[in-house]
């Protein structure tokens, strides 16, 4: 049997200060798994999380601490249509504190990024529906980092307090 498929590009909807996760899981309580995962990282993150089923009612799943993101993933996630993913918006947190605590879900099969870059979302489509690719996140290199901005690297991971 051959079936055909065509692509869409879906750019992702979101402010500047907004970080997102994209990523893949696999169970209705997903939704709320991920949720109870990001209350545990800091009471001052505001997240937002959507779900999107692949089989029964088919519903996107929402959830989270800010209704303006859980409103946002929602159409973010819809927009995408693929099965059995998930996106989270984060206000007042950065990808790198929830990561772990994302992967560690047990329903979290793959994760397709985690930025505050401007995203798109490649996706299949085929005969049974919409299947997520992958993501283009930012922009493309335009050099390779001088000795100069390794210091200015370093500088700023100390200013931020991610090295000693």
């Amino acid at each position: 049997m051959t079936t055909t498929v065509s692509w869409d590009v879906v750019h992702v909807e979101k402010p500047d200060d907004l970080n997102v996760v994209i990523g893949q899981a696999h169970f209705i309580k997903t939704v709320d798994d991920l949720h109870e995962a990001l209350v545990g990282v800091s009471p001052a993150l505001r997240f937002g999380v959507a779900f999107c089923e692949a089989s029964g009612p088919r519903l996107v799943r929402r959830s989270g601490n800010d209704p303006e993101l859980v409103e946002l993933a929602t159409r973010n996630a819809e927009a995408i249509g693929a099965g059995h993913h998930f996106v989270i918006l984060l206000r007042d947190g950065y990808p790198l504190n929830v990561l772990n605590p994302v992967r560690a879900v047990p329903e979290v099969c793959g994760i397709f990024c985690a930025t505050a870059n401007p995203v798109d979302v490649v996706v299949a489509v085929t005969r049974r529906g919409r299947g997520i690719v992958g993501v283009i996140d930012g922009e493309p290199p335009l050099g390779v980092e001088t000795d100069g901005d390794v210091a200015d690297r370093r500088q700023l991971l100390r200013a931020i307090g991610y090295k000693l």
